[in-house]
């Protein structure tokens, strides 16, 4: 059996998009060959190195329970198969982001990949925001979520993880969060900034987006990818 690898993840870079609220990311110089030539004595070789300042929250990132429940467990101490197994990709694209995500509209896209959800499973939402918005002023601001009744939908047929290529799983103008205040409710984990969605559209494949060991983290950023059967 052949395995193709899709990149699901999105660049980290000094300016990238962040959610409002969340540090911005920086990228610092922390030795270059030169430097650490001339402070080895080295004449042959120099290693160089750079420093991070990111958010827990920033790029193509997974989400603590902690994050949005104070009682939920931290990153380091969630379940591993909530971040890797297997996964489906519905299309949402058809959702305009004027309105919410609903349940009609997650069975209707089920029923057109000719798929069924299972306990364990991982869930990615193709809605197209990120192949017509990134890197304009729309990313932030005009894209759909789901609502309530959507994101309890999935958690009671067993997804553990919802992911999805827009900023957040939640519609922007929804200040109950809907989507996270579910995945609060059931314990269940997010995925968010995904890319490439439609190169596994109306597909099952194996997802793998594991979040770095952070103690006491709220999330992580994570590298995002499918394993397709050729």
């Amino acid at each position: 059996m052949s395995l193709k690898v899709i990149d699901l993840s999105q660049e980290i870079f000094e300016g990238m998009s962040i959610f409002p609220m969340h540090q911005p990311t920086f990228i610092m110089t922390n030795m270059t060959h030169e430097e650490n030539m001339k402070q080895t004595g080295s004449k042959s070789l120099g290693f160089s190195a750079r420093n991070l300042l990111i958010s827990e929250h920033g790029g193509t990132h997974c989400d603590a329970v902690w994050e949005y429940k104070p009682s939920g467990e931290t990153i380091e101490n969630m379940p591993l198969e909530y971040f890797f197994g297997s996964a489906i990709c519905i299309d949402l694209s058809n959702i305009p982001y004027s309105r919410y995500i609903e349940t009609d509209d997650i069975k209707n896209a089920l029923k057109n990949a000719k798929e069924e959800l299972s306990k364990g499973d991982i869930v990615l939402m193709y809605t197209g925001h990120y192949d017509r918005n990134f890197n304009t002023d729309k990313w932030q601001t005009e894209y759909s979520g789901l609502s309530y009744e959507a994101a309890k939908y999935l958690a009671d047929c067993g997804v553990v993880n919802i992911g999805v290529d827009a900023p957040a799983i939640d519609h922007p103008d929804d200040l109950n969060f809907s989507g996270h205040l579910v995945c609060g409710e059931y314990d269940i984990t997010n995925s968010e900034n995904l890319c490439n969605l439609d190169k596994v559209l109306n597909k099952r494949f194996l997802y793998f987006g594991l979040p770095l060991k952070i103690r006491g983290g709220s999330g992580s950023p994570i590298r995002a990818i499918a394993l397709l059967e050729e």
